[in-house]
């Protein structure tokens, strides 16, 4: 069986589930017929390679939805991005990281979807972060030679991507919104996937997420009738998550090791116990969660576009 490739979005995030891809959609319904919601899109990686014929994709960070949008829009382009990322590519080689810091003061101010683009491609460890006054902070990621020519090829080839994604399928809306408000209208035609920041585990501006917020997405999963998927983290090697076995533990539950890069340091760097909250049974074909095992494995790019 002919593992279907992983395609990566162009901007990167934390948390984003690329490795988890083939085992979120092995779990999905067999047929996704009324609207497909995401309320927390991030990088937007599961949305994209689900594809489903109908979407309310949503998050609540602004920077996301605008560069998604300046796609859409055909305003952010394969070589705009390449002329783009040449020049800054350039000038980060040259001045290092007082050419990072530079580029950072100019999108507080500007909020240039190119500038996050570039910023969420050369910072520390990857990250997306604000502070309360939402100014993006995160430190240079100590790599002035980031911007190589194959790099921004890749970066382009992505940005490609999503623009013929986005394009084909209007029936697709992508929105800046709380995911309450989002999943407003969802029903039981529906389906959700939700990929919430962990409680405590986040405090910036856009992903902070409090034990209330936790509460309020439970009782509108609940309450919407549509069927869904909640992407958390079950255990690791120092603790559990009590709100899995608190509020979620009467729905199905499928997990599975996932080890994540979270810091510089190996000692940082730890296994976790994924875990996928669902709460529908669907039946599976013999073979088929092999399959599935195998094809997650198997994470790869697009051939290149020139540029």
């Amino acid at each position: 069986m002919t593992a279907e490739r992983v395609r990566v979005p162009p901007i990167k995030c934390q948390g984003i589930k690329t490795k988890l891809v083939h085992w979120i959609k092995h779990n999905l319904p067999e047929s996704l017929n009324g609207t497909y919601y995401e309320p927390f899109l991030g990088s937007g990686v599961v949305a994209f390679n689900v594809r489903p014929l109908k979407a309310l994709l949503s998050d609540s960070n602004p920077h996301i939805v605008a560069f998604y949008d300046e796609i859409k829009r055909g305003c952010i382009t394969p070589a705009l991005v390449s002329e783009f990322l040449n020049r800054e590519g350039r000038r980060l080689s040259q001045s290092g990281a007082d050419y990072y810091y530079e580029v950072r003061d100019r999108f507080n101010a500007e909020r240039a979807p190119l500038d996050f683009l570039f910023l969420s491609r050369c910072c520390f460890n990857g990250l997306i972060r604000f502070n309360r006054d939402r100014l993006y902070n995160v430190p240079f990621g100590h790599k002035p030679e980031r911007f190589s020519r194959s790099y921004i090829t890749k970066i382009c080839n992505q940005v490609k991507w999503v623009s013929q994604l986005i394009r084909q399928n209007g029936s697709w809306t992508i929105t800046c919104t709380d995911f309450r408000e989002a999943l407003s209208g969802a029903g039981p035609a529906d389906f959700i996937y939700c990929d919430p920041p962990y409680v405590g585990r986040h405090v910036d501006y856009f992903d902070s997420w409090s034990e209330a917020d936790e509460m309020d997405l439970n009782a509108i999963l609940r309450g919407s009738g549509a069927r869904f998927i909640l992407s958390t983290w079950y255990e690791n090697r120092f603790r559990r998550n009590k709100w899995v076995d608190d509020i979620w533990s009467d729905f199905r539950m499928v997990s599975r090791e996932h080890f994540y890069h979270v810091g510089p340091k190996e000692a940082n760097r730890n296994s976790m116990t994924e875990a996928l909250i669902i709460n529908y049974e669907q039946a599976e074909q013999p073979g088929q969660r092999h399959a599935a095992a195998l094809q997650e494995a198997q994470v790869t790019l697009d051939k290149p576009i020139s540029t």
